[in-house]
């Protein structure tokens, strides 16, 4: 049944929505990514730097993790990193969807052959496994079989003690989903189908209860990409897998109307709401619709920094309090507007609202676009907001983290919504970026030339074999003031009459040659942090500008193979020492200058402090790499200007000295963080408790944390006054240091207890390593534990 289904069918199923809920009453469908082709500009350079990027990689070392698992004898080694401590295979299904999408976006025979050695290799792996699996986690079939008989032991990133499992799998899901829409290719939808069907097995015997619990764990978009099968095949038993998989711990909320995302992991969240809106597509469900349309604007709106990234250390933090965003070095994940653009570009699709592109664009042009090295390749992690900080890049043989893996897809897809058509009745263009478009349907080829966001114009040519009468619908950015925007066909000025913020129709009847142009006057602006906590960005345009503010101390600029390799861990320079700007007027954007003769550079030398600064020069962020940068900005008057410095230091005085003695910390309940230190546990839980994540434990858990120099002297422990009747060990490496009696006597507080490590453990440590375990006395609790340090001194001492 699905074989009848060609490819230009399969990519409408996914981009033309069922459900509208405008009173437009309108349904758009994306051109599939074949049809649009970049020209010269930053995202065709940053599309041939990704081609080479994936070029590198060697196929049979991605594949390894399947072979393995199958039973086949690999053909080389898997990578490490990532791909060798639990993790393994999870790039290679983002390598698939990557693939598929630079060849449909560029015709690159290489990538096409690629693309197709790696389905054959990972057939090879399904068929030996016989019953549709296939997959590269480590002793993947026996954890399958545990979950099929229910017993499910779930944490928030470990799956019966896997990493997780669903989540890695998802990655390959959605790689087959994309290798036959974009890729035209029948076996990568024969191996969905069967993929699918196994997963359908896999959860028959759970019952609705269990199946939650298991999705305790992050799973990536497991609902969307069953939905994606629902609709391409029109079995009604994969929505139904679909819905299983829906968490209802977001969803609930969510129909509510309720934002409960503190405190959770950012990353885990965005996927289930894709799903939840994909499900609301293919079901016509309005509610979940809603859902996934509230869950958007939340996050938008409350909870986003001016590149269109949200979350520290992956998690969200309080809407009302953005100071983690500015102290700490592990800000905007890029995983997160990877898929915070891919929700948008869905709804925009159901409805047509310029608000979803005035995002896209954001998000694109200043997060995405800047996540890459322009000329050496590799992709970012965390983009610090933390004022004169920096960024890792990852490399082909070092580096898998999950935006390693989306990084390989963000650039060979710029061209999936430039433009949008409403059947043969409307063309739409989003987005200002050098392009051809070929609209087969209707015999058109558009090609839109401009050096946008340099020059604030655009110049659209229409090449035709008949005259064709549709409108075209131009949009309208909420940047550009209102009665700015001008339009001309053939010379002659337009009436635009829209609002920024929408779109301009023109109906006409268009000829082979007609020239349509776009003036979209920009200006410089401010943004302040939605917490209005005094931090702001200043913007030209759509595009974000920083400062470069120097090159020293990059330690890991381009990341090695290390666990915590994707984080920039060289010194925070104090916050004190920041630049900021002095000002009589809280409106500082009318003081910025341009620097003549170059595009997009501007000056603030009349008013940034301290003097050393002044010759900063304001620059788009997707321009700035290799150097730390200031992308947030404080303004005082003359005389506010020390307290604001002292302000500054006070509020990190404490961290910079803790900082100082800090050789490695954990915290606990956070995912990452607790992965990259090898947690492990029996009958552990972990929360949040006033905005703090914890974990206990009724039997144990540890973590490995490095002491390089063998220097370690204390482990320092937080706890909560409140909690009572805990009593547990702490063993380092085995060797009991103490015993922990929580009495609930210390009150609603946070407080630390350091404890003394005997020589003898850091002398014998292997490795360097010190496995830290929390054990619980016989019916007690070990913890909460709120966070671990490992001290070489106090600051005290």
């Amino acid at each position: 049944k699905h074989r009848m289904h060609s490819n230009f069918l399969a990519i409408a199923i996914l981009s033309i929505l069922p459900f509208t809920s405008n009173a437009q009453d309108q349904t758009l469908s994306a051109f599939p990514l074949a049809d649009v082709r970049l020209m010269d500009g930053p995202f065709k350079q940053a599309e041939q730097v990704d081609l080479a990027y994936m070029m590198e990689l060697e196929p049979d070392r991605l594949l390894a993790p399947f072979v393995k698992e199958a039973g086949l004898t690999p053909k080389a080694e898997g990578y490490s990193n990532w791909e060798a401590t639990g993790l393994d295979g999870h790039t290679a299904g983002h390598y698939l969807s990557a693939l598929a999408m630079m060849q449909a976006a560029t015709g690159d025979e290489r990538v096409k052959d690629r693309l197709l050695y790696m389905l054959n290799k990972l057939k090879e792996c399904q068929d030996k496994n016989g019953n549709g699996y296939i997959g590269g986690i480590p002793d993947g079939k026996k954890l399958w079989e545990e979950i099929a008989k229910g017993n499910i032991k779930a944490d928030n990133f470990a799956l019966n003690d896997k990493w997780v499992p669903w989540y890695n799998i998802h990655k390959l899901y959605a790689g087959l989903r994309d290798a036959y829409l974009h890729a035209n290719s029948e076996l990568a939808l024969d191996m969905l189908i069967q993929l699918t069907e196994w997963s359908v097995e896999l959860v028959s015997g759970l019952t609705d209860s269990q199946i939650q619990e298991m999705l305790t764990t992050e799973y990536g978009g497991m609902n969307e990409v069953f939905a994606d099968v629902a609709a391409i095949t029109g079995e009604k038993k994969y929505l139904t897998l679909a819905r299983q998989f829906s968490h209802e711990k977001l969803l609930n909320p969510m129909l509510a109307q309720q934002d409960q995302l503190n405190g959770m992991h950012a990353n885990t969240q965005i996927p289930k709401v894709i799903g939840f809106k994909r499900i609301a597509d293919v079901a016509e469900d309005a509610d979940w619709n809603k859902a996934s349309a509230y869950f958007w604007e939340t996050v938008t709106q409350n909870r986003s920094v001016a590149i269109g990234g949200n979350s520290v250390r992956e998690h969200f933090h309080p809407a009302d309090d953005f100071t983690p965003m500015i102290t700490d070095r592990e800000g905007p994940e890029t995983c997160n507007t990877y898929n915070m653009l891919r929700l948008s570009k869905m709804h925009y699709l159901s409805d047509a609202a310029a608000k979803y592109m005035d995002f896209y664009e954001r998000g694109l042009y200043n997060h995405i676009l800047a996540s890459q090295h322009p000329t050496k390749g590799g992709f970012v992690y965390f983009t610090p907001m933390r004022p004169q900080h920096y960024r890792v890049y990852s490399q082909p043989e070092t580096s898998f983290w999950c935006c390693v893996g989306s990084g390989l897809e963000n650039h060979a897809k710029y061209g999936e919504i430039i433009y949008a058509h409403e059947g043969d009745e409307a063309l739409y263009v989003n987005l200002f970026i050098p392009s051809v478009l070929d609209w087969k349907e209707n015999g058109i080829t558009l090609t839109q030339e401009t050096q946008f966001p340099d020059k604030d114009n655009t110049r659209i040519t229409l090449k035709m074999q008949e005259a064709k009468s549709f409108r075209m619908m131009l949009r309208y950015p909420s940047w550009v003031a209102k009665d700015a925007l001008i339009i001309k066909v053939n010379g002659e000025t337009q009436n635009a009459r829209a609002q920024p913020g929408s779109y301009v129709a023109l109906e006409r009847e268009w000829q082979d040659g007609d020239q349509l142009t776009m003036t979209l006057p920009m200006d410089t602006h401010q943004e302040y942090l939605p917490d209005n906590s005094g931090y702001f960005a200043l913007l030209h345009g759509p595009i974000v500008l920083a400062a470069k503010t120097g090159t020293d101390d990059m330690k890991g600029l381009f990341a090695d193979e290390s666990r915590m390799g994707h984080i920039a861990s060289d010194k925070n320079y104090p916050l004190h020492e920041a630049a900021f700007f002095i000002s009589e007027s809280d409106d500082v954007s009318a003081q910025i200058k341009p620097i003549p003769g170059k595009a997009l550079t501007f000056s603030a030398e009349e008013l940034v402090y301290p003097a050393k600064y002044k010759d900063l020069a304001l620059e788009p962020f997707f321009r700035v790499h290799d150097a730390r940068y200031t992308i947030y900005w404080q303004q005082a008057t003359a005389e506010e200007a020390e307290k604001l410095q002292q302000a500054n230091q006070a509020l990190e005085a404490e961290k910079v000295a803790l900082a100082a003695v800090t050789i490695d910390e954990v915290a606990p309940g956070e995912q990452q963080p607790e992965s990259d230190h090898f947690y492990e546990a029996e009958g552990a839980e972990s929360g949040i408790h006033l905005n703090r994540h914890w974990r206990h434990a009724h039997q144990w858990f540890s973590y490995k944390l490095k002491d390089e120099n063998k220097e370690a002297q204390h482990l320092r422990l937080t706890y909560f006054g409140q909690d009572a009747d805990r009593n547990f060990d702490i063993l380092i490496n085995g060797e009991k240091i103490a015993t922990e009696m929580l009495d609930g006597s210390q009150g609603e507080q946070f407080f630390t207890v350091d404890y003394d490590i005997p020589s003898k453990l850091i002398a014998a440590a292997k490795d360097n390593v010190l496995d830290v375990k929390f054990e619980a006395h016989e019916g007690s609790i070990a913890g909460g534990i709120y966070y671990v340090r490992l001290l070489k001194t106090t600051p005290e001492d």
